[in-house]
């Protein structure tokens, strides 16, 4: 996977600073089901709290969202992408849905995996969709 990547580098005074990396996030939700025109304006409201947000599918009873997210590592990237369902569930009136699955990887795993014809496709097209 090439040379390891410096996760710090050092400030104008000489001091490490933690960078930050691109994550590729797949959260995966379901629950109860509920209308399609409720769910598809829900993860729209999402799409518009959350500008970093690339695609969403639905059904009645699940959706998939993914995106990416800037964080330090690993760990700080999955503690926001867990948080993301309950802390916008009022804000954008989502199902009651539980957190079933989630992937955080990082860019270069993301495109390795492009490259090789395996894992999740680009996002496209942009936008909230129907599975």
């Amino acid at each position: 996977m090439g040379e390891p990547r410096a996760l710090t580098s050092v400030a104008g005074g000489g001091e490490a600073v933690e960078v930050s990396r691109l994550w590729h996030i797949t959260l995966s939700v379901s629950g109860a089901e509920a209308p399609l025109a409720e769910v598809r304006r829900a993860l729209e409201q999402l799409a518009h709290d959350h500008p970093f947000l690339l695609t969403s599918r639905y059904a009645r009873d699940h959706a998939e969202i993914r995106y990416w997210e800037e964080a330090r590592d690993l760990h700080d990237a999955a503690a926001v992408a867990l948080r993301l369902w309950g802390e916008h569930r009022s804000t954008a009136r989502l199902p009651p849905w539980e957190i079933v699955g989630l992937e955080v990887i990082d860019r270069e795993t993301y495109h390795q995996r492009i490259a090789e014809g395996y894992g999740p496709l680009p996002a496209t097209p942009v936008g909230v969709h129907p599975f």
